[in-house]
């Protein structure tokens, strides 16, 4: 392999040279010129991990919460070298079913679509990916989409002074002995969200409460003071209680003790159609940062292992 040799974390698992002129196929005699040495490595480096990671840390904020003890047993990391260098990471996350996998592309975008193509044996079968927006078609190739890609964006928290006129005095913290009646409200208010029972261990779920009754939550999809990140996620409203500010409170609330824990990537997804929400989050002082797609992934039948 050309280059500075691979980081003694990572395990090689095929290697290749291509030229940027023939998009990962096998070199001409007048390209091999500038041809690239290119490996498919899998990484168990978590600082290594995090450094690539916070060249954009709101765009991989569940990635990098992903390398706390907490999540680490459930990942799986697979990364492009190009020439000894670390051009490109993508993370498989395998609690849920399907597995998760977060492919968000540094420039050259090509890159993540070379790394998928090259590791698709390697993956599940079947995965809900999130993705930069070209590589649906990139990994055409290997990936059916399953269902219609999902045009999400990712904003992170840049005006954390924004956070100080909300009232956030009605909103209290939530315990593991309040699962059951989370799960009852999230059967009400956000059926079919990701949520697992063991999230309310992180201590950063908060919710508000009408007459006794939990009427908003708003809770964290990843959490780490170790890696000082978080993604808020799980935000949600009863139908009977929306349009009075109560989720912009709640997060408002959960926004200053994740800022109090000495975290300073704090980050969201939300649907790219949901102006209403954008506008709020806004509110809160949180920025785009990047757009991307949700998408189950099955692997073509060629590819499949």
């Amino acid at each position: 392999m050309r280059g500075a040799p691979p980081s003694v974390a990572w395990t090689r698992r095929r290697a290749g040279f291509y030229g940027p002129a023939q998009g990962g196929h096998p070199p001409s005699v007048r390209a091999i010129l500038y041809a690239r040495a290119v490996d498919v490595v899998e990484l168990r480096d978590r600082d290594e991990i995090a450094t690539y990671l916070r060249r954009r840390p709101a765009v991989h904020a569940y990635a990098l919460g992903d390398l706390d003890d907490f999540f680490w047993p459930h990942t799986r990391w697979l990364g492009l070298a190009v020439d000894g260098r670390l051009a490109q990471i993508a993370l498989v996350y395998d609690e849920p079913d399907p597995p998760v996998l977060l492919a968000l592309a540094e420039e050259p975008v090509d890159e993540m679509g070379q790394l998928l193509l090259s590791a698709a044996e390697d993956l599940p079968y079947t995965v809900y990916a999130h993705l930069s927006p070209s590589l649906v078609a990139a990994v055409d190739s290997a990936f059916r989409p399953a269902t219609e890609p999902a045009a999400h964006r990712k904003l992170g928290l840049a005006r954390p002074e924004a956070l100080a006129p909300f009232d956030t005095e009605d909103v209290e913290l939530l315990r593991p002995a309040d699962l059951a009646e989370v799960e009852r409200f999230y059967a009400q208010a956000y059926p079919g969200t990701w949520f697992q029972a063991r999230m309310l261990e992180t201590g950063r779920y908060l919710g508000i409460r009408r007459d006794g009754a939990l009427v908003c939550v708003a809770g964290v999809h990843v959490w780490s003071p170790t890696w000082r990140v978080a993604a808020l996620g799980n935000v949600a409203t009863l139908p009977e209680a929306r349009g009075a500010g109560l989720a912009t409170a709640a997060c408002a609330r959960l926004c200053r003790l994740l800022l109090a824990d000495g975290i300073d990537t704090i980050s969201l997804n939300v649907r790219a159609d949901n102006a209403a929400a954008i506008r709020a989050y806004e509110k809160l002082g949180f920025a785009h940062a990047a757009d991307y797609v949700e998408v189950v992934l099955e692997r073509r039948l060629a590819s499949r292992s």
